[in-house]
């Protein structure tokens, strides 16, 4: 990359982690759609993926250590997870990512807003819906490496304790994302020139942002977490959407 190209995007991985310190997850979200300017989506996946997967194990040891990982909840998601990772992958070697993005972007802009709104029921759901969120979410999360939002909408369904739904977030991608890294050493993704050196350069600020947005989530309200979550689903799928726009 030129040098300014490598500034902006040691800034969006930067901005990226301090939003996973805050929320739980987002830092794809955030990352994949802007590194993607510079980056073939084929090295910014498993770059990313790997650095979440470090970022989880960070989160849910220290989830771990307060009590708040809710590990019956991500038992349900994993199995379906796994289904949609194997799915993902063959997809993301094989096929145009475009009319999913495009799906995508629209759902999750929509329930963002009702969020926001609080148009959206306040009743839990049946843990039956872990088979669709985890599908979904692990498909997806193989493709762009953004998988969080069907999980997260149906955790934020389940989960009413901002530290409970950020601890159980982390534990969850941690095993979900364990499972893409695995995926992607045996498609030969991982191994790409000069994937080493952007792991490198890319873990102190992952851990700089980290460090910063756990401690601006210390002092967040339930509802401004409520909040925060649903604006950083709008402007997630925005920016799937927007991504979509560009490559038209």
């Amino acid at each position: 990359m030129e040098a300014l190209d490598f500034i902006l995007a040691a800034v969006v991985i930067l901005l990226a982690y301090l939003v996973r310190g805050v929320s739980g997850f987002g830092s794809a979200l955030v990352a994949v759609p802007l590194l993607a300017h510079f980056l073939p989506l084929t090295f910014v996946v498993p770059w990313v993926v790997v650095m979440d997967t470090l970022a989880a194990l960070l989160l849910a040891r220290s989830g771990q250590r307060s009590g708040h990982v809710r590990w019956e909840e991500i038992f349900w998601l994993v199995p379906a997870a796994l289904l949609g990772i194997v799915a993902g992958i063959l997809l993301l070697v094989n096929l145009d990512p475009g009319p999913l993005l495009v799906a995508l972007g629209l759902f999750v802009t929509g329930f963002g807003v009702s969020n926001l709104l609080g148009l959206h029921s306040d009743r839990p759901v049946t843990r039956w819906w872990a088979l669709p969120a985890g599908i979904l979410g692990g498909g997806i999360g193989a493709l762009f490496a953004t998988g969080g939002p069907p999980m997260v909408i149906y955790l934020t369904h389940r989960l009413r304790d901002k530290s409970e739904l950020r601890a159980t977030l982390s534990g969850l991608f941690l095993i979900e994302g364990s499972l893409r890294v695995a995926g992607l050493i045996m498609a030969g993704l991982l191994f790409q020139p000069q994937m080493g050196w952007y792991l490198l350069a890319g873990v102190p600020l992952m851990l700089t942002g980290l460090t910063v947005g756990n401690h601006i989530h210390l002092n967040l309200g339930q509802r401004q977490m409520a909040v925060a979550i649903a604006l950083l689903l709008i402007g997630s799928g925005l920016s799937l959407l927007w991504r979509v726009f560009l490559s038209v």
